[in-house]
């Protein structure tokens, strides 16, 4: 059977255009259609703008420090507009830079809806219908409502408060995943007076336990009010455009901004996907994808946050290039996920990879665990209450290193470096042998010798 296409993918954000940029190189007949800005949630509602907003609430922090180590500064001001004119340059420019890429590439670009119609055909908003031998659903994701509250249309999403036309001197952000903990963090040092609240007893579910309580703890240093077990039931927008945010609790919090931050869910809604025989998850509505990221309908394939399993743009990336290299490349492994690092961007940073102290002690008969817990060097002059916290996941049976976890300044670039190491099967004893870099925090990663913790058979040994 002929085809139009190749290869045609639905979605212009990082992981799709990197499959149809590798297919295209291939010599695969490739085309793209998205139906929003060039880019997807990472470039322009998601990664890049946040860490340029996380940035820009740090200097809070460097005005404060400065003082301890000589200078004066003044009394800083901080403008909303500024920082927002100068997150849209940015974006608009990366947007350009992505449209470029495909074009270069050979791939095209069709910038409008397009929805699955059967195995191999996809039918664009204009009506017209495109053969492929592959499709690609590449959708990425979008804010997950949150049920029963009366009142919603008055709170905002992610999508939203990066572009609020005035700064919010009262936001209340609802959730404790690693989305509502950054927007919490980064908009109580803009100037914010931020109250987080959630249903859960802690923040950051999934984390590991002492990463989590550490990142609450600085947040409530840094003057975030926390508020667990609670859940909004009522949202009222007053005269004056305050909101009063009634909790499940009966307590009442005075807010401008209501920032609803409780997950993201598949953007596959409307595609045309269960008529064309693809299963979908009951939960997500995520499209099942096997080691192979194809569906049950060979023809159809998906990545990144379409699927529900690792939300990260990295891995929408490497998953996208791992695809268009085995159905028009030479072929690839599958893609590896127990080495994958993240990174929560609070103030501190939270940067995570591999197990976590109670889910290697429920895997391994026997488990090592090293901790550290120091204040940095910066802050013994600065005076500020700064805490470091740093742990190494060890298996017992052959050392080798199955967890990092980092709470500290610059986390993000630490554990990237340590997701190299564990994925090379570095064990303690590597660590060990490691000369360290003096003085830096990184290295209390290769100087702790004393296990800290100790489990055999899932129980820890005193």
């Amino acid at each position: 059977m002929a085809f139009d296409v190749d290869f045609f993918v639905i979605g212009a954000g990082s992981g799709g255009v990197r499959a149809a940029r590798i297919a295209a190189g291939h010599g695969a007949k490739t085309l793209v259609a998205e139906e929003s800005r060039i880019g997807g949630t990472c470039v322009i509602r998601g990664c890049i703008p946040k860490k340029l907003y996380v940035y820009a609430s740090r200097f809070a922090d460097d005005f404060r420090d400065a003082a301890g180590f000589g200078w004066s500064v003044g009394e800083p001001t901080f403008d909303w507009p500024t920082l927002v004119a100068a997150k849209d340059k940015e974006i608009g420019r990366l947007s350009d830079a992505y449209r470029d890429n495909l074009a270069r590439s050979g791939a095209k670009l069709v910038e409008q809806r397009a929805i699955v119609v059967d195995p191999h055909r996809v039918r664009l908003a204009d009506g017209r219908e495109v053969s492929a031998r592959h499709i690609l659903i590449a959708c990425g994701s979008r804010p997950a409502p949150l049920a029963g509250v009366e009142g919603l249309e008055h709170a905002i999403t992610s999508n939203e408060i990066f572009d609020l036309p005035v700064f919010p001197r009262r936001l209340l952000v609802v959730g404790g995943g690693y989305i509502a903990v950054e927007f919490a963090s980064l908009f109580q040092r803009l100037g914010s007076e931020v109250t987080q609240v959630m249903r859960a007893p802690n923040l950051l579910r999934g984390f590991d336990d002492d990463m989590r309580n550490g990142m609450r703890d600085a947040m409530a240093k840094a003057g975030v009010t926390f508020r667990f077990g609670s859940l909004p039931t009522r949202i009222e927008k007053r005269r004056d455009g305050s909101l009063g945010v009634t909790l499940s609790d009966g307590a009442v919090v005075e807010a401008d901004q209501a920032l609803i931050a409780t997950g993201r869910s598949p953007n596959t809604k409307g595609l045309g996907l269960e008529a064309a025989g693809v299963e979908l998850s009951a939960a997500h509505c995520a499209v099942k994808v096997d080691e192979n990221l194809t569906s049950n309908v060979p023809s159809i394939h998906a990545i990144g946050d379409a699927t529900h399993r690792v939300d990260l743009t990295p891995v929408a990336i490497r998953e996208g290039h791992t695809l268009a290299d085995r159905l028009f490349g030479q072929g690839a492994p599958p893609v590896r996920y127990d080495t994958i690092a993240s990174t929560v961007f609070g103030t501190p940073e939270l940067g995570a990879v591999g197990l976590t102290e109670r889910e290697a002690s429920k895997r391994f008969s026997s488990v090592h665990v090293y901790k550290t817990d120091f204040r940095p060097l910066k802050a013994t002059v600065s005076g500020a209450p700064d805490r470091a916290i740093m742990k190494l996941i060890v298996e017992g049976a052959n050392q080798r290193i199955v967890g990092a976890h980092i709470l500290a300044h610059e986390a993000a670039e630490m554990i990237q470096l340590v997701a190299v190491a564990m994925t090379m099967g570095a064990t303690k004893a590597d660590f060990d042998a490691t000369v360290a870099v003096h003085p830096t925090a990184a290295e209390e990663l290769v100087t702790m010798r004393s296990a800290h913790a100790r489990y055999e058979d899932g129980m820890e040994i005193p």
